[in-house]
């Protein structure tokens, strides 16, 4: 049984491991950067350890400064939340050689999944539908670019087989285009992933972002947790979510769900995941798998009543899903808007000291964040500072308290996105539902203007 966690991360997922280790009985110990001394979540923790200064490179991304606070401490398991060291393999294994357990998948699904082309391979092989392109990286021959390049078709999409986050990716609409996007998206991809291994696909020109939540034990038994649609997105960065996705035929959800659990047996996954689909035109290409969990997380907890920190964690200690697939049932709707410290017209970053944080309470409405009146936003990680999630019975129940609820949020002192989130509940496409992934890009500043 594990008796201690010690968590890797920061902010607002930090406090929300903490609370379900406190609810599971277990003991917390938070690490920590010197920029994260005053945070309310160290000081609540049963143990905290600092592990160095600000630059994260040097703090929550030192695999060593963590490992050696997991043993001074004792720690049973660490769970390093999303970002950082959460999808790193090496990490992985250097946790289990240390005779600790680490809260999520095997390095060996890290390894598979964190590649794209592997991933991609691995899909393919379960049955999932890809994405029109080969499964296999780029060839250095011009030549052979240009017919793999013309075989797909145009516009096509050069994607860093080690990318993530939006990073690392390039369109590529005539030929002229090809050689000189690959060598640039080549450098991208040494520079920031230490692979420079690109491959190509079918470039989709008015997809939707379609997640599927999945869940798997160790004793065999794979789950899906229903859907999410995380369209709203503004440089490849989510923006606001919505559980399930509005507008898509239940049996084909259902039918993509079974494809990504029988994925996660044939993978031998472990802990949760989320598969990440571009749909369109009625059909669904794979694209991406998270071997973490996911910031939208809570959208799925409220739609299907399962805690899935909590189920990390159980998972990984040994413990049996106690539910069968038919015991699944996503019941109402629900959305999260990501709370940035951000400028809504730039999204250009605004740390500094919060002066004022009045946040909606009440039922169905639920709010996962660090920060209160009188904390300092940082400049040195994420803009994220919260998250505001309501469920409703139906869509637009969960749309109206959505409404309500960002009325009477208030936080001055720094910049935020808040009234971006204002406008965008009260965009005519959006309240619709299944607007695909440039429309808030594409449409950004119209939608900010008609809410003024």
């Amino acid at each position: 049984m594990i008796r201690s966690i010690l968590i890797a991360n920061r902010g607002e997922i930090a406090l929300r491991i903490m609370r379900a280790c406190e609810a599971l009985g277990i003991e917390t110990i938070v690490v920590y950067s010197q920029a994260d001394r005053e945070a309310s979540y160290v000081q609540r923790a049963a143990r905290s350890i600092c592990i160095g200064p600000a630059a994260a490179s040097k703090s929550y991304l030192d695999q060593a400064a963590i490992l050696f606070a997991a043993e001074v401490t004792k720690a049973d398991a660490i769970h390093p939340g999303y970002g950082f060291l959460s999808e790193n393999a090496e990490f992985a294994e250097r946790v289990n050689d240390a005779g600790r357990i680490l809260i999520g998948p095997t390095a060996e699904n890290m390894r598979i999944m964190g590649d794209k082309i592997s991933a991609k391979r691995a899909m393919i092989a379960a049955g999932v539908p890809c994405v029109p392109g080969p499964d296999s990286a780029l060839p250095d021959d011009p030549a052979a670019v240009r017919a793999i390049a013309r075989d797909i078709g145009y516009p096509i999409i050069l994607k860093a087989a080690g990318g993530g986050g939006g990073r690392g990716m390039r369109v590529v609409v005539m030929e002229d285009e090809l050689l000189p996007s690959l060598a640039i998206t080549r450098e991208e991809g040494r520079k920031a992933f230490g692979n420079d291994s690109i491959y190509a696909e079918k470039f989709l020109s008015h997809p939707r972002h379609i997640e599927i939540q999945v869940i798997a034990d160790y004793h065999g038994r794979a789950l899906w947790l229903g859907s999410r649609d995380c369209s709203l997105q503004r440089r490849h960065q989510k923006i606001l979510e919505e559980a399930p996705a509005p507008g898509i035929d239940p049996q084909l959800i259902a039918s993509i769900g079974e494809r990504c659990a029988d994925a996660c047996r044939y993978l031998n996954y472990r802990g949760v995941g989320t598969f990440e689909f571009l749909y369109e035109d009625g059909a669904f290409y794979f694209i991406e798998m998270n071997t973490r969990l996911q910031v939208e997380h809570p959208v799925t907890e409220m739609t299907t009543g399962i805690d899935l920190v909590q189920w990390q964690i159980r998972v990984a200690q040994g413990d049996p899903l106690p539910f069968k697939q038919a015991d699944i049932r996503c019941e109402g709707h629900s959305f999260e808007c990501r709370i940035n410290a951000e400028d809504p017209k730039t999204f250009m970053p605004s740390p500094g000291l919060i002066t004022q944080w009045d946040m909606p309470n009440g039922p169905h409405i639920r709010v996962d964040t660090h920060a209160f009146a009188g904390y300092r936003v940082p400049p040195y990680y994420d803009s994220l500072i919260g998250k505001l999630v309501v469920h409703g019975t139906t869509r637009d129940e969960a749309l109206a308290r959505l409404r309500e609820a960002l009325a009477e949020t208030n936080i001055t002192g720094i910049a935020t996105n808040i009234d971006l989130h204002r406008a965008l509940v009260n965009d005519s496409a959006f309240t619709k539902g299944g607007v695909d992934i440039h429309h808030l890009e594409k449409n950004h500043q119209n939608i900010l203007g008609s809410a003024a």
